[in-house]
C-alpha cells in the first residue's frame, strides 16, 4: 500500500524551508502537548506567511522564529496560556527579536490576537500542583481544595495587575507568589511557616528567580491597604500576619487601593502639612520658608510616615541607580623647561663614551 503524497509527489512541490518549517511548527505543538486542531492552524498559519514577499529575504533565524510566532498565536486564539517568554525559551530566541517577527506576521496576515486572560493562566499553572491531590510527598496541612485555591489566587492576581505589577513582566513568577499567598491565607496558623521555595519543592514546580521579589512587593501592597481597614488599626500588622486577612482585603480591595495609595488625597495631605508648618515656624531655621514646595519640606512633615504614596510602576518607585560617571582626571601641568631631570633622563642623553665616565666619576662623589 502507497500512501497518496508519496505516489503523487505532493512533497516534492514543497521547499526544503517549507518541510523544515512545517515540521519545526509540529514539533513545538507535541512539546506543549496542543490538540491536533491547533496544530493544523499553526501550520496553515506558517504556509500562508511563507508565501508572502515580506517573509521571502528574511533571515534564516526569522524564518526559524516564525514557525513559533504561529503556535503562539494560535495559543491566544484559543484562549491558550502560553507565555511569550515560553516560546522564546524553546527556541532559545531573543524577545526582542520574536516580538518583531510576531508584529511582522499579525500585520502581513491580519490576525486577530486577544490579549492573554490572567485568570486562564492561574487555572493552567495551579493544574500541574500537587497541593490538590492527596498524595504520600504531601503533608496533611499542605492540602488544599483546588477551587478555592484558584479563586483565591486568582482575585490576588487581579490585585497584582491592578498594582501595576503584572503589567510588562512574566506573569508565571506573579502568579507564583500569589498562590503562595493564596494558599497561606487559606489556614494561616498551619501555613505561615513554611517559605517559598518549600511550598514549591511540595507542589511540584520550579521557583522562578523573581517570584521572592513579586512576593515582596505583594506583601507591601496588602501591608498599605491593611492600614485602611478600621479594624485593622489597632494590630500591628507585618508582612506574615497580614497573610490573615487576606480574604477581607481581597473582598474590599477597590476601595482600599484608592484609600492607601490615592494620588489625590495624598498631595492634599502634603500641601496642608507645608502650609501648617509655614504658618507655625517661620523664624525656625529648620522648617524652611512658607513659600517653599511640600517635597523641600518632606522631612519636617509629621505625616510624612502616613502620607500615601501614588500607586505606580515598580520602576517609577524604585529606580535602577545609574552609574556615575568617572571624575575627570587632571590634565598634565604645561612644560616649561624648568623641571629637574632624574638621573635616567640624564643618561639618555649622554653620547660619548669620555661624557658616561665624567658622569660616573662625578656620580661617586
Amino acid at each position: 500500500e502507497v500512501a497518496y503524497s508519496q505516489s503523487t509527489g505532493q512533497k516534492e512541490q514543497l521547499s526544503r524551508c517549507l518541510q523544515r518549517g512545517i515540521r519545526r511548527v509540529q514539533d513545538l505543538c507535541k512539546v506543549l502537548q496542543l490538540p491536533a486542531a491547533f496544530e493544523e492552524t499553526a501550520v496553515s498559519y506558517f504556509q500562508r506567511a511563507l508565501q508572502l514577499p515580506a517573509f521571502h529575504l528574511v533571515s534564516l533565524e526569522k524564518k526559524e522564529l516564525l514557525g513559533g510566532c504561529c503556535v503562539f498565536v494560535t495559543c491566544r486564539q484559543h484562549n491558550w496560556p502560553l507565555t511569550m517568554g515560553t516560546i522564546c525559551s524553546l527556541l532559545y530566541a531573543k524577545q526582542e527579536l520574536f516580538a518583531g517577527v510576531f508584529l511582522s506576521l499579525q500585520k502581513e496576515l491580519g490576525l486577530s490576537v486577544p490579549a492573554l486572560s490572567l485568570a486562564d493562566l492561574v487555572k493552567t499553572h495551579l493544574s500541574s500542583f500537587r497541593l490538590c491531590q492527596p498524595s504520600a510527598e504531601v503533608p496533611a496541612p499542605f492540602l488544599e481544595d483546588r477551587e478555592k485555591l484558584v479563586a483565591r489566587t486568582v482575585g490576588i492576581v487581579e490585585l497584582a495587575s491592578e498594582a501595576w505589577l503584572v503589567t510588562g513582566r512574566h506573569p508565571v513568577p506573579v502568579v507564583t507568589a500569589a498562590a503562595f499567598l493564596a494558599w497561606q491565607s487559606l489556614r494561616p496558623r498551619a501555613r505561615l511557616s513554611c517559605p517559598l521555595a518549600r511550598f514549591c519543592r511540595v507542589a511540584g514546580v520550579d521557583l522562578p528567580p523573581p517570584a521572592h521579589l513579586r512576593l515582596k512587593e505583594l506583601l507591601e501592597i496588602l501591608l498599605g491597604m491593611a492600614s485602611q481597614l478600621a479594624w485593622l488599626r489597632g494590630f500591628r500588622l507585618d508582612k506574615k500576619t497580614v497573610v490573615k486577612h487576606v480574604g477581607d482585603l481581597l473582598q474590599h480591595r477597590v476601595f482600599l487601593l484608592k484609600s492607601a495609595f490615592g494620588q489625590e488625597r495624598g498631595d492634599e495631605q502634603q500641601r496642608g502639612a507645608a502650609s501648617g508648618q509655614g504658618s507655625t515656624g517661620q523664624g525656625s531655621p529648620g522648617q524652611g520658608s512658607p513659600r517653599s514646595p511640600p517635597v523641600a519640606q518632606e522631612k519636617g512633615c509629621p505625616l510624612a510616615g502616613k502620607c500615601p504614596r501614588p500607586l505606580l510602576p515598580p520602576c517609577l518607585i524604585h529606580p535602577r541607580k545609574r552609574l556615575r560617571s568617572a571624575a575627570p582626571s587632571t590634565p598634565d601641568p604645561a612644560v616649561t623647561g624648568d623641571e629637574p631631570i632624574s638621573d635616567s633622563e640624564i643618561e639618555q642623553y649622554l653620547r660619548s663614551p669620555d661624557e658616561v665616565r665624567a658622569f660616573r666619576k662625578a656620580k661617586a662623589w
